[in-house]
């Protein structure tokens, strides 16, 4: 009998990631974007994000424009600094030791790390995002009020994307005792003989270390929307 074919996702690098390493086969949702937000939204943060949307921000000084490409090369400083920081944490340095020692580490160790990266990317990626609305704001009255949408959307979904990031971790966690127990099979079958100890631990590391680079994609996406509409001429 063949396996039942998993779901085929065409969303972000992060879901399509997470589909692969869970054992869990969620449909792919047919609900249109302003489906979902007008789900996510209440009617507080709506009246909010009419307001900022029928206001009639007033005109940008003479002359207030941020010079050159100093917002696209800060973007690109941040972006490779929480790449950087993801690549070389310490979750992801390889000290090989015996297989007994390997099947025994606990997860907690990467739950830890995960959180404090993803703290980081929330905590740098907000205050950039923060700075490149100020920067819209001294533009043109139509970039002022997208500045002005994009704080009241930052603010009204704060908490949903908070919730759903918060879902990696536990979902990684899955991941590696799944990893964890294949290990300690294949150790019985073969009379805890095993030509590659630790091979499993790998495997994990690499994983954790691409889903939270696809995280930081999405984190990116809206810094990115901001960048475009500050490179409009």
């Amino acid at each position: 009998m063949q396996a039942p074919q998993r779901t085929a996702f065409s969303g972000p690098t992060l879901i399509r990631l997470l589909t692969r390493l869970t054992d869990v086969d969620v449909p792919e949702s047919r609900q249109s974007l302003s489906d979902r937000l007008s789900q996510w939204l209440g009617w507080t943060d709506a009246i909010a994000l009419s307001t900022a949307l029928s206001a009639n921000p007033p005109a940008a000084a003479p002359g207030a424009r941020s010079g050159g490409h100093a917002e696209e090369d800060e973007c690109a400083r941040v972006r490779a600094s929480l790449t950087k920081a993801i690549a070389r944490d310490s979750a992801f340095s390889v000290k090989r030791r015996d297989g007994a020692q390997e099947t025994s580490v606990d997860y907690a160790f990467f739950r830890h790390r995960c959180l404090s990266l993803q703290q980081t990317m929330e905590t740098s990626i907000g205050t950039l995002r923060g700075r490149l609305r100020s920067m819209l704001a001294t533009r043109t009255p139509a970039m002022t009020r997208l500045a002005m949408v994009d704080a009241v959307m930052e603010q009204s979904l704060s908490a949903r994307e908070r919730s759903l990031f918060a879902t990696v971790p536990v979902l990684l966690g899955g991941h590696f005792e799944r990893l964890r127990k294949a290990e300690q099979a294949t150790l019985v079958a073969n009379d805890a003989r095993n030509d590659t100890p630790g091979a499993w631990l790998d495997v994990f590391r690499k994983d954790m270390r691409s889903v939270l680079l696809a995280e930081l994609e999405i984190r990116f996406q809206p810094v990115e929307g901001l960048l475009a509409a500050l490179q409009a001429r």
